[in-house]
């Protein structure tokens, strides 16, 4: 019975390490995050399980995890602003806050006039390096329904998905001196604001503030990954999930999605313009 006893208490705190080590995902809204900038344009629905922002004349708005995160996977449901939405910029992204030095991963829809689709665009910053723009046209209607949008980082690479589909990858190749974001925790912040000076068509569609107010929905706050402050042996754990073979490299599946994406609906690649970068990055040379 002791023998038994013993084995029971060994299992169990094994489950603990393992339960206050990773992040799970939150319940409502205010579990997981703070509102950053104009709480009187963001609005909670369902119970704080939802989310509404706003974007008029007065003001955009903004919200910020509470916690900062280093490796693991991030990922929210999003409606984006419906209509005539050029102008505008809608942000979900992670942030090591640490200026010169930051780490940074965005995803940024760029609003679009009625019937144009809607652009969004990636970028990441390693060791305070960014300038790595890449642009796809979505192939749906992302104001018409919720549509998961994900960064998934871990030791092997950065990957954002649109639902299921790879949009862009970045391999760590740290080997061939190439930064990566690896040593800072990072935030995860959303932001819907006015920039008509660059947003839609380089800046050449403006805003217009008729249809205001602009209004995006968010829902099923995901983060999965190892909090800071936390365990301090949790981020170089090869345990933990998102570190697992199946996430070192996309699959079959997710290759051919890749390649589908970027044969039909990249409209934009920093790596393939000569007037910014007339030798191509070495990272550009590194594949999935």
């Amino acid at each position: 019975m002791a023998t038994l006893s013993s084995a029971f208490l060994f299992i169990f705190s094994c489950f603990l390490a393992c339960s206050i080590s990773v992040s799970g995902r939150p319940a409502t809204f205010l579990e997981d995050f703070r509102i950053t900038w104009s709480d009187s344009h963001i609005k909670q629905i369902d119970g704080g399980r939802a989310i509404q922002l706003i974007l008029d004349q007065n003001s955009g708005c903004g919200f910020a995890s509470k916690r900062r995160y280093l490796f693991g996977r991030v990922s929210m449901k999003i409606k984006l602003i419906p209509g005539d939405s050029a102008g505008t910029v809608t942000a979900f992204y992670m942030n090591s806050d640490t200026d010169t030095v930051r780490d940074e991963l965005d995803f940024e829809f760029l609003g679009n006039r009625t019937g144009q689709p809607y652009t969004v665009q990636t970028n990441i910053y390693a060791h305070g390096k960014g300038d790595k723009e890449q642009r796809v046209n979505l192939w749906f209607d992302p104001a018409a329904d919720f549509h998961t949008y994900t960064i998934m980082w871990n030791h092997h690479h950065i990957v954002f998905y649109v639902d299921e589909v790879p949009i862009r990858v970045y391999k760590n190749n740290e080997a061939k001196n190439i930064p990566y974001p690896k040593f800072q925790p990072m935030g995860v912040y959303s932001t819907l604001w006015e920039a008509d000076d660059w947003a839609t068509r380089g800046g050449l569609e403006k805003i217009d503030w008729s249809k205001a107010p602009f209004l995006a929905y968010y829902k099923d706050f995901d983060i999965e990954g190892c909090p800071v402050p936390g365990p301090a042996n949790c981020a170089s754990n090869p345990r933990n999930w998102w570190e697992g073979t199946a996430y070192q490299a996309l699959n079959a599946m997710e290759a051919r999605r890749y390649r589908w994406v970027r044969m039909n609906h990249m409209i934009y690649d920093y790596c393939t313009d000569k007037s910014r970068y007339p030798v191509t990055p070495p990272e550009c040379m590194a594949g999935i």
